[in-house]
């Protein structure tokens, strides 16, 4: 006969030596005996942090999508040692006013126009259709424009403040030239120049939304205002601490973006739970100290919880071997870390202090209220609300089924931007990518056969997308050379060991760059040879990066199982918690292909979709997603075990544990949702997916998932909900983490 499923009995504190009560517990009995010196202490640090903090932005960095390590960042090395050259960084598109970029005063112009960047210590190579002998791969069809390409020096950060000097000045418009700055530098470096600007105007709009919205919860100016500090504190001392890790590896300027938002929703979120239990044990006719001391003990456990599966989803970010995304890791954990010690510390604290200006919340019965008769409803006909709510989200989701990751380009910013302008001029006008040529980099020990590479660089001419090959025997295109060896040929790609091959593909080839790649590793070479270049690079870093994937999702879903595990005692609970998590994600998924893979709102929300998602952002928007949905499972969980050990009725406890934390779940998630939907109407079409995405699944996450599929689901587990192998209740009961 099969066994029947057990309860989890309530935590005993039998045994524990006397006066020795749980470490929260004694926390909220420490900070209401003294909570004067702890908010000293507390401005202290405020300060120290608001200095520190102040500095911070112009401590990060920005980066390129390479990936360390990789066959293509060797290639550069490579490049630069043997051959003084690699990769450029950002180009000038020279427009011939008459319409003729080989008219001798255009050449002359340009000619001196070259000269002139070349001479900037920060310019490290430059390269243009007039200096290559006129090659075809720097002028557009109609003969109007040319290109010059320019290589930087020094790290990316560097030679993009050096750029933001350069692009002003030789942005150019006289009656020969008209001068326009772009490429992949450019345009990043100006996605990032306004990424900062949408910091500040993220600012200008969260903080002043935030508060009408506490107000419109607490109808208290003061408790509004302090709960709304916590957020203000979690921001500026997140800014503060990854100023300190500037100091032992790279943060990337983005970082800050996602700490405002991520500072200011936990913080009073965390801030929600904790003054929500303070009021209710007010109601009850507790004094101020012992109502902070219960708040803390109580609240204070859902809040660590909470707070510890949202750092884990964030931590696991560092698997990623890209400081890009681990710069995320940093912000998003130093975003937990700091509203956690806000909303157990701090705001404790001050409500020793200022806690009899607090009303007491009105408690209703918890076997009463909208939410406890809407729950038994749903309850009683588990089917009829279960279905239409999950074919709901299932219809939401459904477009992730078409989800094609690619590669990033200038459509990350807005038509109008300039150097978005100077890209679609390139792609209507030319042909051919110059800047994106891939470099092919082929070992000759003893010295060259020029003939065998002559060979080789007409095979590599006949593949598929390929326009033009520059080599050290001449220029090719069909398989046929069209030109010899251009002017300083043997400097460009000559030396004793090695030589290298600039493959320019046409334009319609870099919407498959992975197949081109491999189309040109499988033409025989007369060497050992390596690829690199920037569409070597963005598939070397796609490549890494989605290499990682299955780790990082494997790794967070078994941490936060144990965690969940640990909390309540449960085997199918956190079962759950991660079927409906991968729902909400789905939902996400969904979201981020119709909107922005598909183009769907495109002309409302002013963004240009390009048939796919880059990968970076929909990962990391995973990681943030799976936090916060978990996040609002522990609220809920919390409440609903709690009056589970108290009755040992699942029906009951699950409309109970709803009644009370309903509420408050639907005002988080509207508050959360408002701090990332600032970012939606930002020019950096990143911040735009991760505004959109992260506000639509924290709504439906709070209302279709938690408010109708977890009581849904409760109801139809029954018992079982709480059931767990005796094994695995040893284990709970040793260490479990419970008051």
């Amino acid at each position: 006969m099969a066994s029947s499923p057990t309860t989890t009995s309530p935590p005993s504190t039998e045994g524990a030596p006397p006066g020795r009560p749980p470490f929260l517990t004694r926390l909220g009995e420490g900070l209401a005996r003294r909570p004067g010196r702890v908010i000293l202490a507390c401005i202290a640090l405020a300060l120290v942090s608001l200095v520190l903090a102040a500095g911070t932005m112009d401590r990060l960095l920005l980066s390129r999508f390479e990936s360390p390590g990789s066959e293509s960042e060797r290639v550069e090395q490579l490049l630069e040692d043997g051959f003084g050259t690699g990769k450029h960084h950002f180009l000038l598109l020279v427009t011939a006013q008459g319409g003729d970029v080989d008219a001798p005063q255009v050449v002359e112009a340009a000619t001196a126009l070259e000269r002139d960047l070349a001479s900037r210590e920060e310019v490290a190579e430059t390269a243009s259709y007039w200096g290559r002998g006129d090659s075809p791969a720097m002028r557009s069809e109609d003969g109007s424009q040319a290109l010059i390409t320019v290589r930087m020096e020094g790290t990316v950060t560097e030679a993009r403040t050096a750029l933001g000097e350069i692009s002003p000045e030789f942005t150019r418009d006289d009656e020969v030239l008209r001068v326009e700055v772009g490429g992949g530098d450019e345009i990043f470096r100006q996605a990032a120049q306004q990424a900062q600007a949408d910091f500040i105007r993220a600012e200008l709009i969260i903080f002043p939304l935030v508060f009408v919205l506490l107000l419109l919860i607490y109808r208290r100016v003061s408790v509004a205002a302090l709960t709304l500090a916590m957020g203000l504190f979690s921001v500026i001392a997140t800014l503060a601490l990854l100023r300190g890790v500037t100091y032992f590896t790279d943060v990337s300027t983005f970082a800050a973006n996602l700490t405002l938002v991520m500072g200011v929703g936990l913080g009073v979120d965390y801030s929600l739970f904790v003054i929500n239990r303070f009021r209710e044990e007010l109601a009850r006719g507790r004094k101020v100290p012992e109502a902070v001391t219960l708040a803390v003990a109580k609240a204070g456990r859902t809040v660590f919880f909470s707070g510890l599966t949202v750092a884990v989803a964030l931590s696991c970010l560092m698997l990623f071997p890209f400081p890009f995304l681990q710069s995320f890791a940093y912000s998003g954990v130093g975003a937990v870390v700091t509203s956690v010690f806000a909303a157990l510390v701090i705001l404790p604290a001050a409500l020793a202090k200022v806690g009899h200006r607090v009303r007491p919340k009105r408690e209703p019965d918890p076997d009463s209220g909208w939410w406890h008769s809407t729950a038994l409803r749903m309850m009683r006909r588990p089917i009829l609300w279960g279905l239409p709510a999950l074919g709901t989200v299932l219809l939401l989701a459904a477009p992730a089924t078409g989800l094609d990751f690619g590669l990033p380009d200038a459509r990350v910013l807005p038509q109008g931007n300039s150097s978005r302008d100077v890209q679609d001029q390139i792609e209507t006008n030319f042909v051919q990518e110059e800047m994106d040529a891939v470099q092919v980099l082929v070992d000759t020990p003893g010295g060259a056969d020029t003939a065998a590479l002559g060979e080789y660089a007409q095979a590599l001419s006949q593949v598929e997308g390929v326009y033009q090959v520059d080599a050290l025997t001449g220029r090719y295109t069909g398989g046929q050379e069209v030109a010899g060896p251009e002017p300083g040929a043997d400097d460009r790609f000559g030396s004793a060991e090695a030589t290298w091959f600039s493959v320019v593909p046409g334009s319609d080839a870099l919407t498959d760059v992975e197949d081109l790649i491999e189309r040109i590793r499988d033409v025989p070479a007369p060497g050992d040879t390596q690829i690199g270049g920037y569409p070597a690079d963005l598939t070397d870093f796609r490549e890494a990066l989605l290499g990682q994937v299955p780790l990082v999702f494997g790794l967070i879903l078994a941490i936060t199982f144990v965690i969940l595990f640990l909390m309540t005692g449960s085997i199918l609970l956190p079962a759950k918690a991660i079927v409906l998590n991968v729902l909400s994600l789905a939902v996400m998924f969904g979201v981020l292909v119709w909107i922005f893979q598909e183009g769907n709102l495109s002309g409302v929300l002013g963004f240009t979709a390009n048939g796919t998602l880059e990968t970076t952002f929909p990962i990391l928007m995973f990681c943030i997603a799976f936090g916060l949905s978990m996040d609002y499972e522990v609220f809920m969980m919390s409440r609903i075990k709690e009056e589970y050990d108290l009755t040992g009725d699942n029906t009951r406890a699950v409309a109970a544990g709803l009644q009370r934390s309903g509420p408050l779940v639907t005002a988080a998630a509207v508050i959360l949702a408002a701090s990332f939907a600032t970012y939606a109407v930002s020019d950096v079409l990143y911040l735009m997916m991760l505004g959109i995405g992260m506000a639509v699944v924290i709504l439906v996450d709070a209302t279709l998932i938690r408010g109708v599929l977890v009581p849904v689901f409760m109801r139809l587990a029954g018992r079982a909900n709480w059931w767990a192998p005796a094994p695995l209740k040893r284990v709970h009961a040793r260490f479990g983490i419970s008051e």
